[in-house]
């Protein structure tokens, strides 16, 4: 009997436990670019000009780009404390204002943390646009920084019920801002950890229950 409950015991563990130490799902993309980018940590962040990929693409409307020639040293510190390389922010992917950035992501359902980074390349201060991330405005009235200037927003837990995380950056007048035309240097989802299970407490209930059926 005490051997079965050992065995019962190591099942459950395999079941339950190990695949939530499996890495998460994690989809990046970097804008202005088709060649992939592989980090000084070593994740690869796709080509952001592709439609069609088997991680997502652009959809609808093929993107602008543009190159972001300089950062202050500042922004090349905040990139570098914010764990991304500078090179991340040095193009972007743009539209033409009425037209709209939109962007998929093919991640199944499920709870993702969504991290948007840009990088201005002559427009200080005075791009308007609202961030729209699963039909929902994370981020209203957006203003992007000054010019050689980074930025980073982070939005937990966004829930993808459809099997695709969508994004829209699309230019809002109500910003007051002279430039419309939305972009992005980056974009990630990374699977939430509100969605796993913690391990040791699987674990803890488990054992519990095969204590109770001895």
């Amino acid at each position: 009997m005490k051997l079965l409950s050992i065995t019962t015991l190591i099942l459950f563990i395999c079941v339950f436990a190990v695949p939530c130490l499996l890495s998460a799902e994690e989809f990046r993309v970097r804008g202005g670019k088709t060649d992939d980018f592989t980090d000084s940590q070593g994740r690869v962040w796709n080509g952001a000009q592709k439609e069609n990929q088997s991680w997502g693409g652009w959809i609808e409307l093929a993107p602008k780009t543009a190159e972001v020639a300089n950062l202050t040293d500042a922004a090349k510190a905040q990139a570098k404390e914010a764990g991304y390389d500078e090179e991340l922010f040095y193009s972007v992917s743009w539209a033409s204002f009425p037209a709209t950035v939109k962007y998929q992501f093919k991640t199944g359902n499920g709870l993702f943390d969504v991290t948007y980074l840009v990088g201005e390349h002559w427009s200080p201060n005075n791009r308007g646009f609202d961030i729209i991330i699963e039909d929902e405005i994370v981020e209203a009235l957006y203003v992007t920084p000054g010019k050689d200037e980074i930025d980073i927003k982070k939005y937990s837990a966004i829930e993808v019920s459809d099997g695709t995380l969508d994004f829209d950056f699309a230019g809002n007048a109500e910003t007051g801002a002279g430039d419309l035309n939305a972009m992005f240097s980056a974009l990630e989802a990374v699977e939430s950890a509100t969605t796993a299970v913690d391990p040791k407490a699987k674990l803890t209930t488990t054992w519990g229950s095969l204590k109770n059926t001895r």
